[in-house]
């Protein structure tokens, strides 16, 4: 038989009952719908009278101190739905693409399903140390580097994710839940109170004294020569050079304006596409001479290619659209592929003796170089286009064996002088 509801006044505002299946209900005015004028009223249950009667005192002290909080039925994988829609709107196309592929690769798989209000701490804890245990799966590749496959199905396998790309999809999931926060779904943000793994930075490796020479001397007649030269000795990005314009080179003042990048994206999203800097942060670049003789030289050479190509030409027409023309182009006159200039650049790396070496090395060489020859910090800092001098120590104040010794050199001979 069941028990007789037992319904009596609370202190404060509120009643607390006994329902029939034997828990005990609190009942509480959270305010006034703006419409009708009524009150809102909320519930709190628990198993006891006593423990029901103190979520309702704690309720309505929250009431009291204006900081009640009306927990959302919204799972995470609504909000991230909203918050991929509506929300991306001031973030760039590779870093909203970036977001995307990591919330449908990692955060939506383990997590979408929960309520907002049920995202502890402590299960966030749980889903980054999964991550690093087990990370995702992935195709398994054989010693040619094809896809392994078993009665016409894909082998997969593990791939357990670095603490950098952990920490990747933290930043991506405290943004998400920042922006839950500012909109009332959430009272704080769960995953600002998780431990997250140490990275350990990979080591810079640019190219030796003798590898500079030798792929000098390799890169002569390439086609690639003077883009791979050129980054080489201004530190310029892949895309930055694969992006630059004639009227961003100002051969009268030597100097070389850095203002955008060009942006492989699916054909669907535009193809080639010109975009910011990775920072936003444009720079006037006064390169040595020699790599101004470069870019005179490759103004020449594309005069050559134009007149060759004939009617297959696909770049500039006339005088007035080769000033805001790429510098480096095709044969023909098209953008440059990054894979192609992967390939001519590797190509030179394993003829050098630096088979794991990237084009990106040689953004690091220039880095390296710069400092070595004494240039200060916030030179460096200028040329590379980082946002800080104190972020260009942090990734190059420590490669240089070179640096340490002059700096040894220097202080003993202040020593002897004294």
């Amino acid at each position: 038989m069941p028990r007789k509801s037992n319904t009596r006044a609370a202190q404060g505002s509120g009643s607390i009952r006994q329902r029939p299946d034997g828990t005990w209900e609190a009942r509480y005015v959270v305010g006034k719908d703006p419409g009708t004028g009524k009150s809102i009223r909320k519930s709190v249950y628990a198993k006891t009278q006593k423990e029901v009667r103190q979520k309702l005192a704690q309720a309505i002290a929250a009431i009291d101190n204006g900081e009640y909080f009306e927990p959302t039925k919204m799972t995470l994988g609504q909000w991230l739905d909203i918050w991929v829609k509506d929300y991306m709107g001031d973030k760039k196309y590779l870093t909203v693409k970036h977001y995307k592929a990591q919330v449908e690769a990692h955060i939506r798989p383990a997590l979408g399903a929960m309520k907002l209000s049920q995202l502890k701490p402590h299960v966030i804890q749980s889903f980054y140390n999964e991550l690093l245990r087990t990370g995702r799966i992935v195709p398994k590749y054989d010693e040619k580097g094809k896809i392994v496959k078993q009665n016409g199905q894909t082998v997969t396998e593990q791939m357990p994710l670095s603490p950098k790309s952990v920490r990747n999809v933290h930043g991506i999931l405290t943004k998400a839940l920042s922006v839950a926060v500012d909109m009332g779904y959430l009272k704080t943000n769960p995953a600002d109170r998780v431990t997250l793994p140490k990275v350990e930075r990979k080591e810079i490796v640019p190219l030796t004294d003798e590898q500079i020479k030798d792929f000098l001397m390799q890169a002569e007649g390439d086609e690639y020569e003077i883009i791979l030269k050129v980054i080489l000795f201004t530190g310029l990005r892949e895309a930055e050079a694969t992006g630059l314009t004639w009227d961003c080179v100002d051969f009268k003042a030597g100097t070389v304006k850095v203002c955008k990048q060009l942006q492989k994206r699916p054909i669907k999203d535009g193809g080639f596409t010109f975009a910011p800097l990775k920072n936003d942060k444009v720079r006037i670049l006064k390169p040595a001479p020699t790599v101004m003789e470069l870019l005179s030289r490759r103004r020449t050479e594309q005069l050559r290619q134009r007149l060759a190509a004939g009617d297959t030409w696909e770049g500039w027409s006339n005088a007035d659209e080769q000033k805001t023309a790429l510098v480096f182009t095709t044969t023909t006159g098209s953008n440059l592929s990054p894979q192609t200039v992967y390939n001519h650049y590797k190509k030179i790396a394993v003829q050098i003796g630096a088979p794991s070496s990237r084009v990106h090395d040689l953004r690091h060489t220039f880095a390296v170089l710069s400092l070595q020859n004494g240039d200060d910090v916030k030179t460096v800092q200028d040329n590379l286009g980082h946002a800080t001098a104190a972020f260009t120590l942090d990734v190059y104040g420590h490669v240089s064996e070179r640096m340490k010794d002059e700096s040894a050199a220097r202080m003993e001979a202040y020593i002897k002088a004294i």
